[in-house]
């Protein structure tokens, strides 16, 4: 019999058992709780590591598929009912919730500003949201330990300068709320290895570094995006086209904690029942999600690479920026065009150039298709100096009073740890641990 059959027949005589149909928060509105708790058997026997464990299922067939099954998902989505959450992770206006945030290590580029940051601007006019500098995750690879808690103040006063309004959005630290380290142990006990084995970000990285360079939490840190994410019962989490497979992990990790922690056996240690956390959605931007590196138009702009060249810091002087323009790299096709893949690197600075002006993508084709590379360059040097400029005045006014920005992220914080703590008190009580 097919997997799936079988599976659809072992939940068929199981309903037949009961006639008292329970509602399950994470699964079908109605279902039986013979049912509920065979759902949880099967998500737990298929990472079992011993063939008898499913002996119990009196199939032979059934225990040879559940061996190389990948556990089932609840459908389980951001839309989940006001009752379903606790008070303490909802806010009055049912505004959806949004969190991001970016490492501190390195400067911040063009491209975490354009791929994230300015997103930022005009998410908080229409969501709740939670920016933060997360300085856990910056730690994953070597790094200057002296230069840390500043990068991150630089960070923090650079969300600011960008726009970001603390009237409407919360700036924190990720590490001044704890309750980011607990949650991500937890969930670790809940993440299967194969899981984190697959990830292509911690295969690249760790064949970059090399084995003896590695650390566990550059593993791991996929589980601590998670917990990122799953703390504050997020409804949208903005992400780039790399970042997906983590968030799609986040998804499936929070699917998978409500079916073998939540409902009724939440329900009968004291908690409301029903899911642990949100399921999130990803929120991409259709526009510069993904800027490109200056002199690689098929490798990302980052903070890692070796050379300074590859990428337009925030805070570069105007003649840096002018310089790094004037030496790019470019091709030596006639005009300049978007979407032509022999020519990533035209579509990467034109791409750029409409994100600074505010143009239409078909505006910027119209203008450009004639120009040579020469006069591009400078429209795209003046382009860039003149948005970033109200930028670097006002991080200047940020960073000569410390102690405004140390308010700013204390006061994030405090609202942060409020829904975070709600959260992870409740993930205990699910887990069975006893209260503090």
């Amino acid at each position: 019999m097919p997997f799936g059959l079988a599976i659809q027949d072992l939940l068929t005589r199981a309903l037949d058992k009961t006639q008292a149909p329970v509602r399950v928060a994470c699964a079908r509105k109605e279902a039986t709780m013979s049912s509920r708790s065979l759902l949880s058997q099967i998500i737990v026997l298929s990472n079992a590591a011993s063939p008898r464990a499913f002996e119990s299922f009196n199939s032979r067939k059934i225990g040879l598929a559940l061996r190389s099954y990948t556990p089932l998902r609840c459908k389980c989505t951001a839309s989940v009912s006001q009752a379903e959450v606790s008070d303490a992770t909802s806010t009055p206006k049912t505004k959806k919730r949004v969190v991001s945030g970016v490492q501190p290590t390195g400067s911040v580029h063009l491209g975490n500003y354009l791929g994230a940051i300015k997103n930022w601007i005009a998410l908080q006019e229409l969501y709740e949201t939670f920016f933060f500098i997360v300085d856990l995750h910056a730690i994953t690879l070597p790094y200057d330990a002296p230069d840390l808690a500043k990068s991150t103040r630089s960070t923090a006063a650079l969300y600011l300068a960008c726009g970001v309004d603390t009237s409407k959005a919360s700036v924190f630290v990720q590490s001044h709320v704890r309750a980011h380290v607990e949650l991500m142990w937890l969930l670790s006990s809940a993440t299967p290895l194969g899981w984190l084995n697959r990830m292509i970000q911690f295969k690249e990285k760790s064949r970059k570094a090399g084995d003896e360079n590695v650390g566990v939490a550059l593993l791991t840190y996929p589980v601590l995006m998670a917990s990122d994410i799953l703390l504050y019962q997020s409804d949208l989490v903005p992400v780039g086209e790399d970042q997906k497979q983590h968030l799609e992990l986040t998804r499936e990790l929070a699917e998978r904690v409500n079916y073998i922690y939540g409902g009724r056996k939440w329900k009968k240690l004291g908690g409301r029942g029903g899911c642990i956390f949100k399921v999130p959605e990803a929120l991409i931007p259709p526009a510069g999600a993904r800027v490109m590196s200056l002199t690689d138009g098929l490798s990302k702009m980052s903070k890692s690479a070796p050379s300074d060249q590859s990428r337009i810091n925030l805070l570069d002087p105007k003649d840096v920026i002018a310089n790094k323009i004037k030496r790019c790299k470019t091709d030596s096709f006639p005009g300049l065009e978007f979407e032509n893949p022999e020519r990533p690197e035209c579509n990467n600075l034109l791409s750029v150039y409409q994100l600074v002006t505010g143009k239409t993508k078909e505006e910027v084709a119209l203008e450009c298709q004639n120009m040579n590379w020469g006069s591009f360059k400078q429209i795209l040097t003046d382009a860039l100096i003149d948005h970033l400029q109200p930028i670097h005045v006002r991080y200047q006014e940020i960073t000569s009073d410390p102690g405004y920005l140390d308010s700013v992220l204390s006061e994030g914080a405090r609202k942060a740890s409020e829904i975070a703590d709600t959260t992870l008190n409740n993930v205990y009580q699910a887990m069975g641990f006893l209260k503090r």
